[in-house]
């Protein structure tokens, strides 16, 4: 008889907790200003993380003495598809400013994060957010994510309405459904009436699709076009690429075991892109999304956090197996995935044609960070875009912003708000920042082992100097950091990936692509930042002089393979010498 597996930490907390509740209610009227170390992996499920500044850490009070750690948490709002009203995000702005540290951000999962926002206001917040029918349950934790899809609000075009639709009934389907969302967050403590509002069910039921322990790991999803991979559906756990026919959906393409954590100190560790496993009609979705779910469910590894995420389930048992398994549970055979590969990827930046006579434009968000500061005030900018207009507000992967239903009499004036503000229109800013992507490292997150975010910009500052100097300003490629290994921002897939591996030193990628659906190469290991821009010219320099016709540099970096390209960076080293 086999040994019983023994099971993390984190599952004994989730199974004990009382779906979801644990001491919730108990630690947010306490005095305390952070949640128990059980607790924060609950809150998780509710929609942040606790966090502290580590800017701050170390820092002595006037009597010598070290003040401790700064908390505070990250509350992040699921959207799904990114769809907002213009209402719904100048509540958001309103929060940042009055309960968080004044900033916000677009995720590269289309949600918004608001930072800094203290214990004792996370209720008010959460509150807030479930008034205008927003919610943050799922946006964490071991549930699924926030479903992302194309954003682009064209009137004209069945198959965007039908895919964006897929995405809210999928989120809606695979929401939790505990009622202590609810009782922790909503209840008014007065009268103890629920107001469901958000997020959530009628409170009747248990996890049905879930259980008591929820999922090993957490689970994305994600829903894209064939001609348009703006969302990134390879980098999901579960991608639907939409296969389509006389201009509305025939059916999906299903995509499982993506996914791109690593941890360095295990070597069973990797990230991954989805495979096609199957073909679906759109009236299959929900079940078959259903029955992925219960068997990542019921096999992932529930014994290390670190292999629990369904890439390594599929890893293990083969495609073949899992998609047998799928079977099971949904209850028949599921036909072959079709023929079908990516070959567009649109960021949707600047204007473009509705379809019904308006226009929406496309605004790029660096590193999705919304804020004011002296000489950019793009957090006011927003705020009067969208009291003068009321757009719809759609939220991309790219971490950027588009408005929607512009008449044409009115783009300019779009235009001068922007201006006014410092903000830059998309024909004055460079490609390599208009595809560049950070994630927040340093100082808030806890798994960041040197900076993103904050250094991304001036190393964008350095590229483009140098594609300047090389002539190939006008070329398109995806560069993104991150401050570690974990991959948030989507490194292993881009054309240049920046990985950070340990203090001011990084794991360079190159040769993935902008559609992505290939898996960038190791180049080189150890890199420090100063070092970075200097180690890419060489290769830059190589793609100008032997490219074939027009070949992009990810496409480039990828026929040549990374020996190729390490020796002829040495050649060049010696060359300089």
């Amino acid at each position: 008889m086999a040994d019983p597996v023994k099971l993390s930490k984190v599952e004994a907390i989730k199974t004990s907790s009382n779906y979801l509740r644990g001491r919730l209610l108990e630690e947010l009227a306490d005095a305390e200003a952070s949640f128990s170390e059980d607790t924060v992996q609950l809150i998780k499920h509710h929609g942040m993380y606790q966090q502290d500044d580590r800017d701050l850490r170390g820092v002595k009070g006037p009597d010598g003495k070290k003040l401790g750690k700064a908390y505070s948490l990250m509350v992040r709002v699921k959207v799904p598809g990114g769809k907002l009203t213009s209402g719904q995000f100048l509540a958001q702005l309103d929060l940042c400013d009055e309960l968080g540290n004044a900033t916000a951000r677009i995720t590269d999962r289309q949600d918004i994060q608001l930072h800094g926002v203290l214990k004792q206001n996370v209720k008010q917040t959460i509150r807030r957010i479930n008034e205008i029918q927003l919610t943050t349950l799922g946006a964490c934790g071991d549930v699924e994510r926030n479903v992302m899809c194309c954003p682009a609000p064209l009137r004209n075009s069945r198959v965007h309405d039908q895919i964006q639709e897929m995405a809210k009934r999928v989120s809606d389907h695979l929401l939790p459904q505990t009622t202590a969302y609810h009782e922790v967050w909503l209840t008014d403590p007065v009268s103890g009436e629920k107001e469901l509002l958000g997020g959530g069910s009628d409170g009747h039921q248990i996890e049905p699709i879930y259980g008591s322990s929820y999922l090993p790991r957490k689970f994305k999803t994600a829903i894209a076009l064939a001609e348009d991979n703006c969302i990134d559906a390879y980098a999901n756990d579960l991608g639907l690429l939409a296969i389509t026919r006389d201009g509305d959906v025939a059916g999906y393409n299903v995509l499982v075991g993506g996914g791109f954590g690593v941890t360095p100190s295990n070597k069973n560790t990797f990230p991954a892109l989805a495979q096609p496993m199957a073909y679906v009609t759109p009236d299959q979705v929900l079940d078959v999304a259903t029955a992925i779910i219960k068997v990542q469910r019921d096999f992932g590894d529930r014994s290390d956090r670190k292999r629990a995420r369904m890439k390594y389930l599929i890893f293990d048992w083969g495609l073949e197996k899992f998609k047998a398994k799928v079977e099971e549970y949904y209850g028949g055979p599921l036909p072959a995935p079709l023929s079908v590969q990516v070959t567009g990827f649109d960021d949707h930046i600047g204007w473009h044609p509705q379809g019904d006579g308006r226009w929406y434009y496309g605004l790029n968000v660096e590193n999705g960070r919304i804020l004011d500061r002296e000489g950019f005030r793009l957090k006011t900018a927003l705020r009067e875009v969208c009291r003068a207009y009321q757009p719809g507000i759609r939220l991309t992967a790219h971490q950027s912003i588009l408005f929607s239903d512009f008449r044409e009499e009115d783009r300019a004036g779009l235009e001068e708000i922007l201006r006014r503000h410092g903000v830059k229109l998309h024909g004055e800013i460079s490609n390599a920042r208009r595809w560049s992507m950070a994630c927040v490292a340093l100082p808030t997150c806890p798994l960041a082992v040197t900076e993103s975010e904050r250094v991304m910009p001036g190393l964008i500052d350095q590229l483009e100097a140098e594609l300047a100097r090389l002539g190939l300003a006008e070329e398109r490629f995806t560069v993104r950091m991150t401050g570690c290994p974990n991959g948030c921002s989507r490194p292993y897939n881009a054309d240049i990936g920046i990985v950070g591996k340990t203090a001011n030193k990084y794991t360079i990628f190159l040769g993935g692509r902008l559609f992505g659906d290939r898996m960038a190469s190791l180049y080189k290991d150890l890199v420090p930042f100063e070092e970075i821009v200097p180690t890419l010219v060489p290769i830059l320099t190589s793609f100008r002089q032997e490219r074939h016709p027009g070949e992009s540099l990810g496409d480039f970096c990828h026929r040549k393979g990374a020996d190729a390209l390490r020796a002829f960076s040495d050649h060049v080293a010696l060359a300089d010498a």
